[in-house]
């Protein structure tokens, strides 16, 4: 009998019903993102709460792959674990051995069951989520950068199709070639682009 794919956080047991595949940009992925949030929002119902769209699905014109990434900001002395349960009940399956303490992260939407992923959640505090977020909107502001970051993610989807720690950690120079690139212009105090997206 086969057994049921499990998944570690990063995988599923079956890296082949996890396939990375990247897709055409598509302008209803913030609509997807503004559905999710607002059903976040009132299963948590916690004031002070802001979610954020982030990842490649949050970049126009940029190819992803269709999991639509959302960052969730608790306010400051929010109990975390309170968390679990509601988006548990939205179909969120939790990785209770993440390494990194300090953040949470659950995934919607398990093969074979379901289409494969739709939704990641990540929760971080604010000082943690701040480099996703310069990230994001320098990408959404500088085209060149983001042409470029999605040529290097279509040559490791092709030479990485099932592994994901190999595809996240191959976009790890650029990636941070480019933060330092904006990091350095807001030290500079040039960039001046507040964060966009936020919901409360």
């Amino acid at each position: 009998m086969t057994q049921p794919p499990t998944f570690d956080g990063q995988r599923w047991s079956n890296a082949e019903a996890d396939r990375i595949e990247l897709a055409e940009a598509n302008p209803d992925w913030p609509r997807r993102f503004a559905e999710e949030a607002d059903a976040i929002a009132g299963a948590l119902a916690l004031p002070g709460l802001k979610i954020e769209h982030f990842g490649s699905t949050a970049v126009p014109g940029l190819k992803a792959k269709p999991i639509i990434d959302i960052l969730l900001l608790p306010p400051p002395g929010a109990g975390w674990q309170s968390l679990v349960a509601p988006l548990e009940a939205l179909g969120y399956q939790y990785w209770r051995d993440n390494p990194a303490p300090q953040r949470m992260f659950f995934v919607k939407g398990m093969p074979p069951q379901g289409q494969g992923r739709t939704h990641h959640v990540h929760v971080m505090n604010l000082a943690d989520a701040d480099r996703h977020l310069i990230f994001r909107n320098w990408l959404r502001n500088h085209p060149q950068d983001a042409a470029e970051y999605q040529r290097l993610k279509e040559r490791l989807a092709e030479r990485f199709p099932t592994d994901r720690e190999a595809y996240t950690q191959g976009k790890d120079e650029l990636v941070a070639r480019i933060l330092g690139k904006a990091l350095r212009e807001r030290q500079m105090g040039e960039s001046g682009g507040s964060v966009q997206g936020a919901r409360t």
